[in-house]
């Protein structure tokens, strides 16, 4: 109800306003809602995780940078300036694409060469600069803000998926009788129908044990974009049809595996911040 109450204001506020006020209106309201990766509640919950796995030197480390911004909070920055055509040349760190069915081997080999503007480049880009102690406060705000982020869209299958389709945005699909993409199905819509809180969520799947976290950490970038990979191979396979009707079963055949993909998420962040910064 605040929600609506707070839009209708703004909205008599603009009435009297030219026509093209109201539209760039709806344009900033809208953009940053339509295009996420993990979504808001996805994001945070990564972060969530990776919070609770700092050291204490690196917690310290992180909020000299953020201040009173947690990293669940910081995660979405990213998202939210889509909207600021300045910053459209973030727009490829999102995510990598490869051709459908390549093996592990030839993914690899492919990112041992990689020199494009994509996530895997950029998160390598970004662990650099924000080892470098001399690095500008204002670089390590917005650095830092983009690698929490990015963690967290690897994570999600349909960002290393494939370019000809977009990652699955331009595959429809029909959730619970809404027409949707395939991709905004895991950017958000499967997460959004737990109806928890990203808190809530965080506390229900992290649970983790020592060894297990050892193993998500010591997992190189290229380990993390291969299994990411091959679960998008899979959610690709399960559509047969133009818009294919996915409901419950959906969500039942593919919960783990999304609990899964945002808890590693979150650990191998935590395990990125502590390299850095711990």
């Amino acid at each position: 109800m605040l929600l609506t109450n707070n839009f209708d204001h703004k909205f008599c506020m603009m009435k009297n306003k030219p026509f093209k006020r109201i539209i760039v209106f709806f344009v900033f309201l809208y953009l940053p809602y339509s295009s996420m990766a993990w979504g808001l509640l996805g994001h945070r919950i990564v972060g969530q995780i990776a919070d609770s796995y700092l050291t204490k030197k690196a917690k310290k480390a992180i909020a000299a940078i953020l201040g009173d911004e947690s990293v669940a909070m910081s995660s979405n920055w990213p998202d939210f300036i889509k909207s600021d055509p300045s910053y459209s040349y973030l727009s490829s760190w999102h995510y990598i694409d490869f051709k459908p069915n390549m093996s592990a081997d030839s993914i690899k080999a492919y990112l041992i060469n990689d020199s494009a503007t994509d996530a895997y480049t950029k998160m390598n880009f970004l662990i650099t600069q924000l080892k470098n102690k001399d690095l500008e406060q204002e670089k390590k705000v917005m650095y830092l803000r983009l690698l929490i982020h990015i963690v967290g869209d690897v994570h999600q299958p349909l960002h290393v998926g494939h370019s000809d389709d977009q990652g699955g945005n331009k595959i429809k699909v029909m959730w619970f009788g809404t027409s949707y993409n395939l991709h905004s199905i895991w950017d958000a819509q499967l997460i959004n129908f737990q109806q928890l809180s990203y808190t809530e969520y965080a506390a229900a799947i992290n649970h983790t044990t020592k060894e297990y976290r050892k193993q998500l950490q010591d997992a190189p970038i290229a380990d993390w974009l291969v299994e990411s990979n091959k679960i998008a191979e899979k959610i690709y396979g399960d559509i047969k049809e133009p818009d294919q009707k996915l409901d419950y079963g959906y969500n039942f055949k593919y919960l783990d595996t999304l609990n899964s993909q945002l808890l590693k998420g979150g650990v191998r962040l935590a395990g990125i911040l502590n390299e850095i910064f711990g």
